[in-house]
């Protein structure tokens, strides 16, 4: 087993340790996905994480779910700032907030489907700009917008 596979296996299992986190999604919403439970509640769990500093207004936190090419300072503004600025814009929007929650709410069952190192995430409105995708990098699912 490569040492990769190792750390991964470790890093499941204490994602998995977690009390609540396997109890997160129903049973349901895992037929129509695609991939081992642990990767289905791992993306979703990343997802979640990522509305939910959107919805505390926390630069810092939604950065932390972002790929490192995403998270990169530009114009001399850290990747926390620029999402600062852009939640306290968008957030002033009842239709953003609306769709935050929409999102918060769909991911406990969304369809997730993963195919070796990228994921997606079925979701009522996008993460970002696009589609939502994720890849695992840097031991654990990091959305790549």
């Amino acid at each position: 087993m490569s040492v990769r596979s190792s750390l991964a296996m470790l890093a499941v299992g204490a994602a998995l340790a977690v009390p609540g986190v396997a109890a997160a999604a129903p049973r349901a919403s895992l037929a129509s996905s695609v991939g081992t439970r642990e990767q289905v509640e791992w993306v979703r769990r990343a997802s979640g994480n990522f509305v939910a500093a959107e919805l505390r207004r926390d630069g810092a936190g939604a950065c932390s779910v972002l790929a490192a090419p995403l998270r990169a300072t530009q114009g001399r503004r850290t990747c926390a700032e620029r999402w600062d600025a852009r939640l306290a814009a968008m957030l002033r929007e009842p239709r953003f907030r609306a769709a935050l929650r929409a999102d918060a709410r769909a991911i406990r069952s969304a369809t997730v489907i993963v195919h070796g190192d990228t994921a997606s995430i079925e979701l009522p409105d996008p993460l970002m700009s696009g589609p939502n995708r994720l890849r695992w990098t840097e031991m654990c699912w990091m959305l790549e917008g």
